[in-house]
């Protein structure tokens, strides 16, 4: 009786210290401090200018859901300017850049960069512990806790058996001067035992499985929508007022549902920080909402296997800070800052030069996956140098690339297939205006 209680006193605390250090491991730190935005990021010129667009109310401040609700320009456009370096997305009175106080790249006579472009750019924020990523998402954190539950309950259980196991093994082996023990054919005890907890574990862990789970696929009412275009190997995420971006911006504390579709192939949509993923299907809508807690820059991945540049969904260009290009992310704005952005790119999309506006397409339309600027051959041809000369057909054909060989290539890109180049191009047929094609093709043909 001594020796059997002394087994259950051992396998029960042994189990209880390694479910303690399960927890310890993997609980998701929850007092992080919030990540804010940078507090130096100055209003470029355009922003100043967007009061020349004609929206009566782009002098007015609007709450975090009031814009997306508009569904117009004018609405959603209604945001304030922020002084020049007093940092937050939200609002103040405009105020012009002092001279000198540019940075090293308006210096050299570059363009300077938006500051919703700096946010993008800046590196992505994921610390947590080794196990986990930081959780910033209200909606996920009872699957955060359910995950920690059935982690902790299997190191348990394993714990608890291993020891037994081991025990028993040690304690009636064979060897010399002992007999074998009878054999146990039946006890009520044991059996009822092993068949009621399990059970109740069973109902405890479906019971608030099925809670998260309904929580989660339940969006509120009111909710930012945005839509969401995924096609090898770009996203395409258009807001109410009709801003089209290759990256995510969200405001912070507010619900956001996605309304999703593919153009080709299976994608899905997954933030690692928000522990949301959904699969995208081709001719068909999926939905996930969550709500952000926490203004950062956070990774987003394409979770499914969509060919050759899978890995690369919604790479940009090589920069200085990212020489081998930067993938799409998650902006999650300070409140008004998400206003503000919608605002600030509609205005710049509308006042840019149109070789300007096709390099920013180029970007953020996916076009660099597949088509290089300096002559090097990926999944589609490059187009360095090309405008204006005699190029093959796949069928044998030679055709002058001008402007309508452009034009029809985007809107019907198998109409004159090069040779040697997969058919994987989809049709940007409806997905772009017409100034937008206008931009690709000033942009094409800057660079003959």
């Amino acid at each position: 009786m001594k020796s059997m209680t002394r087994f259950i006193a051992t396998v029960a605390v042994t189990a209880t210290l390694a479910t303690i250090l399960v927890v310890k491991l993997f609980g998701t730190p929850r007092a992080e401090a919030d990540v804010q935005e940078p507090s130096n990021v100055a209003l470029e010129p355009v922003q100043v200018a967007q009061a020349a667009t004609g929206s009566a109310g782009s002098a007015t401040a609007q709450p975090a859901e009031a814009a997306p609700a508009t569904g117009s320009a004018a609405g959603s456009a209604a945001a304030p300017a922020t002084a020049a370096g007093a940092g937050s997305d939200t609002g103040a009175t405009t105020a012009p850049t002092p001279a000198g106080a540019g940075s090293a790249a308006a210096a050299a006579g570059k363009p300077e960069m938006a500051w919703y472009d700096k946010l993008v750019n800046k590196p992505v924020e994921e610390t947590g512990n080794y196990w986990l990523p930081k959780s910033v998402n209200t909606v996920t954190d009872a699957s955060d806790f359910m995950f920690i539950t059935v982690l902790a309950l299997s190191a348990f259980f394993f714990t608890a058996i291993a020891v037994a196991v081991i025990y028993l093994t040690i304690k009636y082996r064979h060897r010399p001067g002992h007999k074998p023990e009878p054999s146990v054919a039946h006890n009520d005890a044991l059996e009822v035992t092993w068949t009621v907890i399990p059970t109740i574990i069973c109902v405890f862990l479906f019971y608030y499985g099925w809670r998260a789970y309904i929580h989660i696929v339940t969006p509120p009412q009111k909710a930012v929508e945005i839509n969401v275009l995924a096609q090898r190997w770009s996203w395409n995420f258009t807001h109410a007022n009709g801003v089209e971006d290759s990256d995510l911006h969200v405001p912070v504390n507010t619900p956001v549902r996605l309304v999703m579709t593919s153009t080709d192939v299976l994608h899905s949509f997954y933030v690692p920080v928000l522990r949301t993923k959904q699969d995208i299907i081709p001719r068909r809508y999926t939905y996930l909402w969550f709500n952000a807690t926490k203004p950062g820059t956070y990774r987003l991945n394409c979770a499914e296997y969509c060919g050759t540049n899978h890995s690369q969904m919604g790479i940009t260009s090589p920069t200085p800070d990212y020489p081998l290009g930067r993938r799409a992310v998650v902006v999650v704005h300070d409140p008004g800052g998400y206003e503000r952005y919608l605002a600030d790119k509609a205005a710049s999309s509308t006042n840019m030069e149109p070789d300007k506006l096709g390099a920013m397409l180029y970007e953020k339309k996916g076009c660099v996956a597949c088509h290089s600027l300096d002559g090097t051959i990926k999944v589609g041809p490059s187009f360095q140098h090309d405008f204006g000369t005699e190029i093959g057909l796949a069928d044998g054909s030679k055709v002058k690339m001008d402007e309508n060989y452009i034009r029809e290539s985007i809107l019907a890109p198998q109409a004159k297939a090069r040779p040697g180049f997969p058919p994987s191009m989809p049709s940007f047929e409806g997905q772009l205006k017409e100034k937008e094609i206008e931009g690709l093709i000033a942009f094409i043909k800057s660079l003959k």
